[in-house]
């Protein structure tokens, strides 16, 4: 499964694993791909500093990467307690309404939150890339397009390439003028945040908007074959995020919601405001439902939405209550039946591969080989 990019960062496999944790992304990247640590959800330059080191201990010097969250356009001066004091009492009520229904206990006192979406602000994004220079990593991504220029500038001084993900061509485009090296073409079947464009229409329109640069395919991606359509398609390779929640190196801390993934079919996820103001696929949820909810107040735009149900999520993920109890996740899901390794996963969709090649070549009269 080598392609152009793929040989450009020394990788065997064009699979590139997009992780919030370190030992999943390290897994992928010794099975042959190239792992991708999320770096939303670091607050403190330390911790991610530890998660990097424990990524690079485990990675036995293969390549691997990072992904941040940042704006394009820079906000000076605006610090997390400005952006709390915009939240309405109404907004604050319902959750508070709606915990207390559910029965979702108070955190212990003292205890803080454990989910905060921070790593949206400009200090903390930049506080993590002062960190993720220190390492050798190959790759900066960013979820939110292009980053601002003077990043890109600094990853392409430290010999880094940098992707940017696209829900559309035209976004697609802005990126390439930006300077992007790696366009993520990510469909509307994708986890987290996602457009309304399917990856069957989008990857195709992205790889002629962007020629000649390098597309990943990202959303609906979770078999060999479905990896042989995007090449198909154009891309260099593909971009998997949710597949990787079901293996056993990645640490939810909650049985029940890997539970709740094993379980679910590709029909229950929903693209809901409630997690962070913007659209984002994740598990369908009587939490997901009362913020859809045309009776209720409606979701708060980013990040006013994120930081309103920080503490709400903390709770309902300690405490596991069923109802409540989501995370973000592709249509996908419906594939991940049972927990496996980074490397059963990545062998099954070798396999998968060689199977879909193997069938196009006998459709096409070729031989095997």
């Amino acid at each position: 499964m080598e392609t152009e990019l793929s040989r450009r960062l020394g990788i065997e496999h064009a699979i590139f694993g997009f992780t919030p944790f370190p030992e999943v992304a390290a897994a992928i990247t010794r099975a042959g791909g190239f792992g991708v640590l999320g770096a939303v959800r670091y607050t403190a330059p330390d911790d991610l500093a530890r998660d990097l080191d424990r990524l690079h201990e485990l990675a036995d010097g293969k390549p691997y990467g990072l992904d941040v969250v940042m704006p394009a356009k820079k906000v000076e001066g605006v610090t997390e307690a400005d952006v709390e004091a915009m939240i309405p009492a109404e907004h604050r009520g319902f959750v508070a309404e709606l915990l207390a229904r559910y029965g979702v206990p108070e955190l212990a006192e003292g205890e803080a939150s454990g989910w905060r979406i921070t790593g949206w602000m400009e200090e903390v994004a930049r506080s993590q890339l002062d960190v993720a220079f220190d390492y050798p990593i190959k790759l900066l991504a960013n979820a939110l397009g292009s980053p601002p220029a003077d990043v890109i500038e600094r990853a392409h001084d430290h010999g880094v390439l940098v992707a940017a993900l696209a829900g559309s061509a035209r976004h697609a485009r802005r990126h390439a003028e930006a300077g992007i090296d790696v366009v993520v073409a990510q469909g509307y079947e994708a986890g987290g945040h996602t457009g309304e464009i399917g990856s069957m229409v989008l990857v195709p329109e992205v790889v002629e908007a962007v020629a000649p640069l390098p597309v990943l395919a990202a959303g609906g991606i979770g078999s060999g074959e479905q990896v042989a359509a995007g090449l198909a398609l154009g891309a260099q390779g593909v971009w998997l995020g949710s597949l990787w929640l079901t293996t056993e190196e990645a640490d939810l801390h909650s049985e029940a919601l890997t539970a709740k993934l094993l379980a679910a079919g590709s029909g229950d996820t929903v693209r809901s405001r409630a997690l962070t103001g913007k659209p984002a696929r994740q598990l369908r949820t009587a939490w997901t439902d009362a913020w859809d909810d045309a009776a209720g107040p409606g979701t708060l735009p980013m990040p006013l939405q994120g930081l309103l149900v920080a503490e709400a999520v903390s709770r309902i993920q300690k405490y596991e209550v069923g109802e409540l109890l989501g995370t973000p996740v592709g249509q996908i899901v419906g594939r991940m039946t049972s927990e496996r390794s980074v490397q059963a996963v990545v062998d099954d969709l070798t396999r998968g591969f060689e199977r879909a090649v193997t069938r196009i070549n006998r459709i096409a009269g070729r031989s095997a080989t």
